[in-house]
């Protein structure tokens, strides 16, 4: 479509962009709240699962990372696979598999089924996260795409602060009804609304504006535009496979959110035992707990997205929230005992490392287009995701090995203060648009 000199009012753009939100933003935020619920709640399960079924830490650890192995392996193509057929259809597919896989998990008995399961759910959901990034780009240039990312990512901590008082209440209340167990009716009941949200998005998800028929043809052509200004204001883009997938900043993006979620998945997987270990023992409770922390990290995201729009920086936006979660992971080692510190410092903890990922997210999309961005936003999840193998089998082995948490939270630290050094390194002229 050829894009027409349009010279808009701020007024125009702000009611334009404003319905784009509506329209797309919740619904996404809900899918995502889906996907990283039925993540993230075999660290729920455990707490029944690996006594009944006799998994050790270590075990339990190795099969929760091994959904990073099938995510990691076919992240990327599904990516590329998004691009070519449209999120509409690709991320329907993505949903409805990932909640029929993450449903089956019911009928898991053995430690073998534990780990097929598992690296199944990951291939199932893999492209989901930088398909919808990627997805965004199509429709809000780069300087509205902190807040807007802000508002799509809050479904990570809204998983939790939703989906732990939800999990403890049905692993309780559910608990040997029609003979299952607790932890059966957890991945049953949170697999299925996943699929709901897969068939919705099939039959409300628009390819692109050119598709919205909730838009007039004189606004899609305004975003066109507004896209256009966005990719002069940064020349020497790359839009080709090669250009995303041998670029130097893409690889540091992996290697800054890798240490991102090596603290996000050892907090997101393993504080239902944490807070078990400092003595908490009725399930609905520990949901209530670990739902503090996650609403510490919804805000967090909200301000600093807002903030980095604001002032169109994104470095020290992602440098300084990296050097408190540091000392709020390295501390809570001094109160493995302790339910309220544990719970304190975690909320530190999550609204500074979680608070900071959608800052981070709009980072590819400003030297990235097209089919680049595409391959960036995976290929950057892919090296990332590594670390949810990496965390969950440390904590577990560390916990087998020492009965605490210490060393792998201190490791986890470090690597957040390395990786503020690569962030220095990306070039500001580039990154802060």
């Amino acid at each position: 479509m050829t894009v027409a000199p349009v010279q808009p009012s701020d007024d125009e753009l702000r009611r334009l962009y404003r319905t784009i939100t509506w329209r797309l933003i919740p619904f996404l935020c809900f899918c995502y709240l889906a996907a990283y619920l039925d993540r993230i709640n075999v660290g729920f399960a455990k707490l029944q699962m690996a006594e009944q079924l006799q998994f050790s830490e270590a075990a339990f650890g190795l099969g929760a990372g091994l959904f990073f192995v099938g995510y990691i392996l076919f992240e990327v193509p599904s990516n590329l696979v998004l691009r070519r057929v449209g999120a509409r259809i690709w991320i329907a597919r993505i949903m409805i598999s990932w909640g029929v896989l993450s449903a089956c998990t019911l009928f898991v008995q053995t430690p073998g089924q534990f780990y097929l399961i598992r690296f199944l759910l990951g291939a199932a959901e893999a492209g989901f996260l930088p398909g919808v990034l990627y997805y965004l780009t199509l429709w809000f240039p780069s300087w509205r795409r902190g807040r807007i990312i802000a508002l799509f990512m809050i479904g990570l901590p809204l998983s939790s602060l939703v989906g732990g008082p939800l999990s403890g209440w049905i692993m309780g209340r559910f608990d040997q009804v029609s003979g299952l167990h607790g932890w059966q009716w957890l991945f049953l009941l949170e697999g299925l609304p996943s699929v709901l949200l897969g068939v919705l998005a099939f039959r409300l998800l628009p390819n692109g504006p050119e598709q919205a028929r909730w838009l007039k043809p004189s606004q899609a052509q305004l975003i066109a535009a507004q896209l256009a200004l966005d990719e002069q204001q940064s020349p020497g883009s790359g839009q080709s496979f090669r250009e995303g997938f041998f670029n130097l900043k893409v690889w540091m993006l992996g290697g800054i959110d890798f240490s991102i979620l090596l603290s996000a998945y050892a907090m997101g997987f393993w504080m239902p035992t944490f807070l078990r270990n400092a003595g908490v023992a009725d399930p609905l409770t520990i949901g209530w707990l670990t739902a503090i922390p996650s609403l510490a990290a919804l805000l967090g995201m909200l301000a600093l997205g807002a903030s980095s729009d604001r002032f169109r920086e994104r470095r020290w936006h992602i440098i300084v929230p990296f050097w408190i979660g540091a000392l709020a992971m390295a501390g809570s080692t001094w109160f493995n005992h302790s339910a309220t510190g544990t719970v304190i410092l975690f909320a530190i903890a999550q609204a500074t490392i979680i608070g900071a990922v959608p800052v981070f997210f709009s980072l590819p999309a400003t030297f990235l287009s097209g089919t680049a961005a595409a391959t960036g936003f995976a290929l950057a999840c892919s090296l990332a995701n590594i670390a949810g193998l990496v965390s969950n089998s440390l904590v577990g082995l560390a916990l087998d090995l020492t009965g605490s948490s210490t060393g792998a939270m201190w490791f986890f630290a470090g690597c957040l203060v390395l990786s503020s050094l690569l962030v220095v390194a990306l070039p500001a002229k580039v990154v802060n648009r």
